[in-house]
This record gives C-alpha cells, structure tokens and sequence, in this order.
C-alpha cells in the first residue's frame, strides 16, 4: 500500500523547515523527509550564524529581496520565539585607499535594495566604536546581527509540528516519478509515497537529487559546485562588539571576524573550491593566510592565537571563475511539472532568507504558472 501525503519537504535544514512551515501553517499536510539522524546537519549548522542586512546582492535579485524581507521576518520571529539574537551590527572596512570605491559600490547597492540605514565612518568615528579596529573608513550597518541557528531550527520544527506536520529522520529520498495525477516517492528503504507536491530542499544534494527525479528534464538541473570556508577561533576574548568585515573579495565576503552570542570571536570562512561535499575537515595550515588578512584591520592579533575550528560548505551553482549566482527556486513554470519545486544553490544568504523563501514557495505553489 502506498500512503498519500499532500506536501513532501526533503531536507530538514533550516530552509527546508521554513518551508515545510510556511506550508503547514496554510493547513497543508507536510511530511519533511531527512537523510540524516538530526534536523539541520549540513550547511545549517556550519556557517557563521550571521543575520544579513541585504547589503551585496545585486538589485532586483531573490538574494536581494529575500534577505531583507527574511531578515525583518527573522527579527521578529526570534523576538516572538525567545530565540537567542543579537542585533549587534557590523562594520564593513576598508583597509587600502583603492577599496573605498569597493564599499561605495555597495553602500549604493544596499540603497537599491532598500537598505537605508547603513552610515559612513571615518577612520577615527570607527575606531572611537571599536578601539582595536585598524581602517582608512567604514559603512556601519545596524540591522546586521547573530542569531542562535539550532534555536531557530527547533522552533520551526515545533511550529510545523504544532500545525500537524511531521519530520521523519534516517529516510533518504531515493527516487521521485512524476506521475499523472501525483509525484510518486520512493525511500531508499523501499517506503513509497504519493504526493501532491514536492519541495526539494536537499541543500548541498539538491542536484544530485533532482537527476533521481524521473520527468524532469537534466536541462533544468545545474551542475552543482563546492566552495568551502573554514573557519578559525580565537583563543581569549575578542576586544571587538561589532562584526568586522574586509571589504569583498571573489566568491566570498573575506576573512571576517563573526561572534557568537556569548562573545567568541571566530575568523572566516575563507574559499577553497574542492570537488566532495563531504571534505570539511579544517587545514591547520590556512590558518597561516589568516594572520595576514586579519592583521590589515586587526593589527594587533598575537602569534598563535588562531585555532583550527570547522568547516561549511557553500552549495554553489556557478564556478569559481563565473559570476555569483542567483538563488534558483524553480517551479512549473520553469520546468512544467506541476507541483515540484526545485532549490538550488542556497547558499548565504539562505539562513537569514529562509522565512522569505518559505513564503515565496508557498506563493508559487498557489500560483504554479506565475513567474514570482
């Protein structure tokens, strides 16, 4: 016998919950199927847990648009849910002349994306917020913050459940039909499913996935990339309040100094192409570029006092030479199959987005044919 489930959610990080979620609280029937034992073990529980303002995403982009209508969403939530936040602000420095054209691009570039509140900073405005910064000038951003993921995971989770929805663990998704008048599932441990609709949130695994998917064209589906970021901790205490950011460089934000809600400051990540979603262990020898990078704003960083910590993966969708990609929701009307929604490369800014991205996938499955 084959059970019928309205709404089948796979993966159980944070964006696949919010969706689940958003589904679930429209009075959907979700199931949210995991491979793994725990919810949120992939990029979820590996990133620098920041809530991002919205400020480098190219105007009219989903990165744009979903960051800073997820942020204000995230913002309220954690205060509504007593999730661990802090909305502790960043600076983002410029440590060379030539980088102060790099931080007006994207103070006019965060404007474009409606946000209005970032503030200019000279050299001795930025120090007088933070003594040990070294910095020719900075943007301040207020709306930048830190947040408790696990926190937000577990309550997403309560949620879905709360509004009858289910999360099953240990239950890889093996094989998905399209069907006529469903999408067939079948798990790796022979349990088969009939769904109404399909929300592929498999993170780092959504293309692997979507090829098992019978119907779909392979032309939709990109070729998934792997740029991971390691990640050092400080020994001691950070003598920093804000979160401090280099100016950009390709394929990622710097070596930027993040803390955590109980004021450890960590470096990173770094970006380091590799070909495996499962090759996170840390090099104890990049450690050694950090001192450099760091060091252009944090001049007085002692020897040794970086230590290896963890490594995430960022599900990239284009290659290290091409330009960043766009966050790739797809529904019918990209691929024509009603009722499957593809994510594809959610990379950051995907934690602080992932109560937008549910939203908007619950719109697209209510209006299949819409481009929204």
């Amino acid at each position: 016998m084959t059970d019928q489930v309205q709404c089948v959610v796979v993966g159980a990080g944070v964006v696949g919950l919010a969706v689940a979620r958003a589904l679930a609280l429209r009075g959907m029937e979700v199931m949210v199927l995991e491979a793994a034992d725990a919810i949120g073990t992939g990029t979820s529980s590996r990133n620098s847990e920041v809530i991002h303002a919205g400020l480098y995403y190219p105007p009219g982009s989903l990165k744009a648009r979903l960051c800073v209508e997820g942020r204000n969403m995230l913002y309220a939530y954690a205060s509504e849910r007593g999730i661990g936040h802090q909305r502790c602000g960043k600076l983002l420095v410029a440590t060379a002349e030539e980088q102060r054209a790099g931080l007006q691009s994207i103070y006019e570039r965060a404007q474009a994306n409606g946000v209005t509140d970032l503030r200019w900073l000279d050299r001795d405005q930025a120090r007088a917020l933070e003594p040990a910064l070294e910095c020719i000038a900075a943007l301040h951003s207020p709306s930048t913050g830190i947040i408790d993921s696990h926190g937000l995971m577990l309550a997403l989770q309560g949620d879905l459940e709360n509004a009858g929805g289910l999360v099953v663990l240990n239950s890889p998704l093996a094989h998905a039909r399209i069907a006529q008048e469903a999408i067939e599932l079948i798990a790796f441990d022979g349990t088969q499913l009939h769904a109404q609709y399909l929300i592929n949130a498999a993170g780092l695994q959504a293309p692997r996935l979507a090829h098992a998917f019978e119907g779909l064209d392979p032309a939709h589906i990109p070729v998934a990339r792997f740029a991971k970021g390691s990640y050092f901790t400080l020994a001691g205490q950070a003598p920093f309040k804000h979160l401090i950011y280099p100016a950009p460089e390709a394929a990622g934000l710097g070596v930027h100094l993040t803390l955590d809600l109980g004021g450890q400051a960590k470096f990173g990540p770094d970006v380091q192409w590799v070909d495996s979603a499962e090759d996170l262990l840390v090099d104890p020898r990049r450690g050694d570029a950090f001192y450099a990078e760091v060091r252009k704003y944090w001049p007085a960083l002692p020897d040794g006092a970086l230590a290896p910590g963890y490594a995430g993966m960022r599900p990239k969708i284009h290659g290290p030479h091409d330009p960043a990609a766009d966050f790739c929701i797809q529904g019918q009307a990209t691929h024509g199959i009603p009722g499957l929604v593809n994510l594809f490369g959610i990379e950051s800014p995907g934690l602080t987005s992932a109560l937008a991205i549910g939203e908007h996938v619950a719109q697209m499955l209510v209006q299949p044919t819409a481009n929204l």
